[in-house]
């Protein structure tokens, strides 16, 4: 393929209007006449010698070819669209955007002390905040589709950058009526209890597996989500109880009254960072703050089941 031919704008046009799903949205949204993106598309399979799109009355989807096309392409322009950022970090304070993941759980406690922390620290950097499981997490930030990540680990995570924040020890979670009860309960008498947990893939749900496999027990089940606040909801509405991280709960307004129980034997999480290690001076900043962020809150409010980790 000729060196020439393939521009930025064709990546831009490309991922467009696989985003838009037809050439009519991508044009009005890109600002380009139809007739002239359908040509330079034209242009661009032919010169690439394969279908990247798949023209039907539904609309425009990528082929086989076109979703890898469309996942590089999408890391270029990602590079492109930061260098700029890069450079005036470099002479001066970071600035530019800053895409970041956290599990559902940490998100719950941190992301909006990180957010008010950033606005006047980093003025000039945004934060694009995505909320998941760290097994969702490592093929994105593996992929540069995220820049850091905020996770809760059960073995560390390889293959990337990686610094422990703090130990969390998961606890049984009940409806604030349930009553007086002891202050920690067993595997066996966990798995009896109405439960709802993690959708799979999860890695809180792959150690609670592991646990209750190893007792012999199979739990009651009653519901799966896929979010802290899902399992949160339930719990406040009297439906089921959840296993979750136990020193979250008294930093999220309103779950004060929600009654944690100590899982014995002890069953521990460890919050950790991630990264590629290749980070732009936004991304470093970014870091460095909600690294500061979480130590300062664990330092000030330390609550039980919470151990903080020194290693750098």
């Amino acid at each position: 393929m000729s060196s020439s031919f393939m521009q930025l704008r064709h990546l831009r046009y490309f991922t467009g209007i696989v985003d838009a799903g037809s050439f009519c949205q991508a044009a009005a949204t890109i600002h380009v006449a139809q007739p002239a993106l359908s040509q330079q598309m034209a242009a661009l399979e032919a010169e690439l010698g394969v279908a990247l799109l798949h023209r039907s009355v539904r609309g425009i989807r990528p082929t086989r070819e076109g979703k890898v096309f469309y996942r590089e392409a999408t890391s270029i322009l990602q590079q492109v669209d930061q260098l700029r950022s890069i450079i005036r970090s470099k002479a001066g304070e970071p600035e530019g955007v800053v895409r970041l993941g956290m599990s559902s759980a940490l998100a719950a406690s941190f992301a909006r002390l990180l957010m008010e922390a950033s606005r006047t620290v980093l003025p000039k950097v945004r934060l694009h905040l995505v909320a998941g499981d760290s097994l969702q997490m490592k093929p994105l930030i593996v992929s540069r589709a995220l820049d850091i990540c905020a996770v809760l680990e059960d073995e560390p995570t390889s293959g990337v950058t990686r610094q422990s924040l703090f130990q969390q020890r998961l606890h049984l979670v009940r409806p604030p009526d349930t009553g007086e009860a002891a202050r920690a309960i067993s595997v066996e008498e966990l798995a009896e209890l109405p439960l709802v947990l993690p959708t799979r893939p999860s890695t809180i749900r792959d150690v609670l597996d592991r646990t209750f496999e190893a007792a012999g027990v199979m739990p009651n089940c009653i519901a799966e989500v896929d979010t802290f606040a899902s399992a949160l909801s339930l719990v406040r509405a009297g439906l089921a109880n959840a296993i979750l991280p136990k020193g979250e709960i008294p930093d999220i307004p309103g779950d004060e009254d929600l009654r944690p129980l100590a899982i014995d034997p002890p069953v521990h999480m460890t919050a950790c960072l991630i990264s590629s290690g290749d980070l732009g001076p936004a991304a470093e900043a970014v870091s460095a703050l909600l690294v500061a962020q979480v130590r300062k809150v664990l330092q000030t409010r330390p609550l039980a089941g919470r151990e903080l980790m020194t290693t750098p």
